[in-house]
């Protein structure tokens, strides 16, 4: 308890009880209990405020390349070199701003706001279609900012999102929230099949191909739910920040060194 102020400060989780948590969430997961440390604020502030610093977040991010590198990341050249798969991007021009903005939060909206708040997302999700097929543009942006702020507002008195709900909706939802939170991880993967170039490549190959970005969306939902939105927002920037910025790095300075 803090002295001065009579409140009682809540010991943030240790990294190592994170990754034990998430584990045990993605064998069973459940939308209701949150992880401590997050701000004591209702409704929208406290989902939009990740609740978590940038050295935790550095760490998923680091566990994630770490895995991608070492484990999903070959499987999935191989799978490509064997499906003669080549990828869409350009590695001399990357759109970084997109990357790193524009793609987290359109794709956390979409995919995983809706997990603790699937009333919303009932209309949220058709609404984010013109913005996902247009992409970053100005009118796109300002679409998407009027329907997060529509959708903040909408919250502005709640503390639980799954308060006020018809009790059979409520309990419905709880039941089978582990197939909604699996199904949202694999859709997730799949929509990422189309930064591919396919040309007569085995069907059973193509889940091989999008395993980092399946298991990149089970923490990016894990988080979302034990911490925010923003949370899950502020992850995937950074963990797309990273491949981008090691590109960045070696069309730089590769070029020059061979000078």
């Amino acid at each position: 308890m803090n002295a001065s102020s009579g409140t009682v400060s809540v010991r943030k989780p240790r990294f190592r009880t994170e990754l034990v948590d998430f584990w045990r969430f993605v064998r069973r997961p459940h939308p209701v209990r949150r992880l401590p440390g997050r701000t004591a604020a209702i409704g929208w502030v406290s989902d939009w405020w990740p609740g978590v610093g940038p050295g935790r977040i550095l760490a998923w991010a680091g566990v994630l390349w770490l895995i991608n590198l070492l484990v999903l990341g070959p499987l999935a050249v191989a799978a490509a070199g064997a499906g003669g798969v080549t990828h869409r991007l350009d590695p001399a021009n990357i759109p970084w701003l997109t990357a790193i903005i524009w793609a987290p939060l359109v794709e956390e909206m979409l995919f995983r706001y809706g997990l603790r708040r699937p009333r919303q997302a009932l209309w949220f999700c058709p609404a984010l279609l013109p913005v996902v097929l247009y992409g970053p543009r100005i009118w796109t942006g300002l679409l998407l900012a009027a329907f997060v702020l529509l959708a903040c507002w909408a919250l502005r008195p709640k503390a639980d999102p799954l308060k006020g709900w018809n009790t059979a909706w409520r309990r419905h939802y709880l039941k089978h929230f582990g197939w909604v939170f699996h199904l949202v991880a694999l859709t997730f993967a799949a929509v990422h099949l189309t930064n591919f170039v396919f040309k007569d490549t085995p069907y059973w190959l193509l889940p091989l191909l999008v395993l980092p970005q399946w298991v990149t969306g089970l923490v990016l939902g894990w988080i979302r739910v034990r911490r925010g939105i923003g949370a899950a927002i502020a992850l995937h920037a950074t963990f797309n920040a990273g491949p981008i910025l090691l590109i960045w790095a070696v069309m730089r300075w590769l070029p020059a060194a061979a000078q």
